[in-house]
């Protein structure tokens, strides 16, 4: 059961820069409702088609196995990991943001963050061996790597850990690279580990 979504925005140097965004000097932390989240399963999405511009981006997503202490290392509280989209609504997202209001809006809607099948984490070393990309209707349109981040895996989870808690069942999105674009209905998204398709969805 899923409990906290916690999503790091801006951690990836190219993503800020390709949105105008300035680098953070810490991360930045945003949540999404956990009825956000679902299962891709190759299944059909149905996202807002009538409130502007969906952008897809293509995401690392950790998952918590137990209580977060100070001092402890990833591998002792992450015991798996998937990949996931933060569908992001860009227009009503800009509008807010000149309001200053918060992103509820523009990120929490339902099914704005799927996720792909679970796999066994293997460790913040071996996760820097491996690309993780994202194929839009058959072309890849982004591709990251946990070395690239501007917060490392560690840094998120001990500024999360300390700063508004981490236990059992929470699940961290850490942030996309660049890349990320418009969608549509019927496009469909593919997520790749390396070489292994962990998941699929088409946007209805």
């Amino acid at each position: 059961m899923i409990r906290n979504v916690y999503c790091v925005g801006r951690n990836y140097k190219l993503h800020a820069a390709e949105l105008g965004n300035d680098i953070p000097d810490e991360p930045m932390i945003f949540m999404k409702p956990s009825h956000a989240v679902v299962d891709m399963e190759s299944r059909v999405l149905s996202l807002p088609q009538d409130q502007g511009e969906i952008h897809y981006e293509g995401e690392l997503v950790l998952r918590i196995s137990s209580a977060y202490e100070p001092g402890l290392k990833v591998e002792e509280l992450v015991d798996q990991m998937a990949l996931g989209i933060d569908f992001t609504l860009r227009d009503v997202q800009t509008v807010i943001k000149k309001k200053g209001h918060p992103w509820t809006a523009a990120k929490g809607f339902k099914n704005a963050a799927p996720i792909s099948a679970w796999i066994d984490f293997p460790g913040t070393q071996a996760a820097g061996d491996q690309d993780f990309s994202v194929r839009k209707n058959g072309a890849e349109v982004q591709r990251g790597n946990v070395k690239d981040m501007i917060f490392s895996l560690q840094e998120i989870i001990d500024y999360i850990g300390v700063h508004y808690g981490l236990d059992q069942g929470d699940v961290i999105f850490t942030g996309t690279p660049a890349g990320v674009g418009p969608c549509t209905a019927g496009d469909q998204f593919e997520l790749f580990w390396g070489d292994q398709l962990l998941g699929s969805c088409v946007i209805g």
